[in-house]
């Protein structure tokens, strides 16, 4: 049974986040500061609240690059709460995606943040995809996957009447959710508790000073001085990044290596009509295939009442490029003249081509799409947003598949920690990862 557990307006939630927004944009900076957190996405928004939460007699400042808070990856994804079937048993990442997903049910029943628990079918629709997915569903029952089971076809139509396979994994625990919603929220309890946003703030350097600033009587205490593109500094004692699709970029400023790179990696989806919505109850998800790096085109029910369907995945020929003629000549070259990424296009290169090709002709998407529903036609169909991933890639063309902490070199690195990945589903195991950053931060750094 699909549960709509929604607590309070979406659009009543969105104006109270939205006039918070604003407010924060007009915050003043202070000197100094004992931790500063970089990057106003969900990881760092919720690693944010969970630091001051834990240690409420410091202070603390948030600082975002842009104008407004989570407007990237943390606003531009599917919103899908997963349960963690895909991961390895007992790796990191099927360990806080499992718990995640519980900790932000209870966030959002207890800050009155509307959600849907619609459901998740994973669907076999030919013979040779069965192994696959029983192999799955093992896979999930190791993690702890809540309520999951193996359905037959006549159970697919009786929970997607217009879906078609042959076999499916029926996982009720997964949902939607507006993660943009949801990280204002985070970043609105670490206001709330003390914390300070700071917006249009783009970090260039992060280095130890030699002197107090001018007019402190504090000596050395706040040795750390962040300093953005306009000449503004601010001084702190830690710094913690958590830059997203710049991570490696914030790594480099204090002396880190390159790698782990980041490559970034644009999914367009298209939507269904709304006449058509009927078609599509909850989340639709193919059987995937391990010879390729990422999911397959998938039906994914939003929190507004659209439907999106896709994505396809191609690189972005800029970090933040939502759009096909997006370009950037530095993340261009920086992307292209990567080893890792020439080795990863080799190696997928039929797969590459096909999803460039799909990405062009709607009607190639649209024929993946009817494996699963034969209804849909090419007029049912239109373009729709995009989102971008920070794709972490090794030198030998492997995605790296696990968080990755770095510091630095000389004194800064003493004081320093850069998350250098947090690999999706980042948004729904958002609190968890905090809790893990949190542990990560205290056994670093004397606070």
């Amino acid at each position: 049974m699909i549960r709509l557990l929604s607590r309070g307006s979406p659009k009543a939630a969105g104006a109270a986040q939205s006039k918070w927004l604003k407010d924060a944009t007009s915050r003043q900076l202070h000197s100094a500061y004992d931790v500063a957190v970089v990057g106003g996405g969900i990881v760092g928004l919720a690693t944010a609240r969970e630091l001051i939460l834990r240690h409420p007699s410091l202070s603390f400042i948030l600082l975002e690059k842009e104008k407004e808070l989570a407007v990237h990856q943390s606003g531009h994804n599917s919103g899908v709460i997963h349960s963690g079937i895909y991961y390895t048993p007992g790796s990191l990442k099927a360990r806080l995606c499992v718990r995640g997903a519980t900790l932000a049910y209870e966030y959002c029943e207890k800050k009155g943040l509307p959600y849907n628990r619609c459901g998740k079918l994973i669907v076999a629709a030919e013979q040779e995809e069965i192994p696959r997915l029983k192999a799955l569903y093992e896979r999930g029952m190791k993690n702890n996957v809540r309520d999951l089971s193996i359905i037959d076809a006549k159970a697919i139509r009786e929970r997607e009447p217009y879906c078609r396979g042959i076999m499916a994994l029926d996982s009720p625990y997964t949902g939607i959710v507006d993660w943009r919603m949801v990280a204002l929220r985070y970043g609105k309890d670490f206001e709330e508790v003390g914390g300070s946003v700071v917006t249009e703030y783009d970090v260039k350097d992060i280095s130890m000073v030699k002197e107090s600033p001018a007019g402190s009587t504090e000596g050395m205490k706040y040795p750390i001085a962040i300093r953005d593109q306009k000449g503004k500094e601010v001084r702190c004692r830690y710094v913690l990044t958590c830059g997203g699709l710049y991570s490696d970029r914030l790594s480099q400023i204090s002396g880190c290596s390159r790698e782990p790179r980041i490559v970034p990696f644009r999914g367009d989806y298209l939507v269904l009509k709304p006449e058509k919505h009927y078609l599509v109850k909850g989340n639709i998800y193919p059987v995937p295939d391990p010879r390729f790096p990422f999911l397959g085109v998938h039906f994914t029910p939003r929190m507004d009442g659209s439907v999106w369907l896709g994505p396809n995945a191609v690189l972005a020929f800029k970090r933040e490029g939502y759009k096909v003629y997006d370009f950037n000549a530095r993340d261009f070259a920086d992307a292209i003249s990567f080893r890792g990424l020439q080795k990863l296009v080799m190696k997928n290169i039929a797969y590459g081509i096909g999803e460039m090709y799909r990405g062009i002709f709607i009607g190639a998407q649209v024929k993946m799409l009817q494996k699963y529903i034969p209804e849909i036609s090419r007029s049912d169909v239109l373009r729709g947003p995009a989102g971008v991933r920070a794709q972490a890639l090794d030198r030998d063309g492997n995605l790296v598949d696990d968080f990755v902490f770095d510091g630095g070199v000389g004194d800064v690195g003493s004081r320093v920690l850069h998350v250098r990945n947090a690999p999706s589903p980042a948004a729904t195991s958002s609190l968890a990862i905090a809790e893990m950053i949190a542990d990560e931060v205290e056994g670093r750094f004397s606070l």
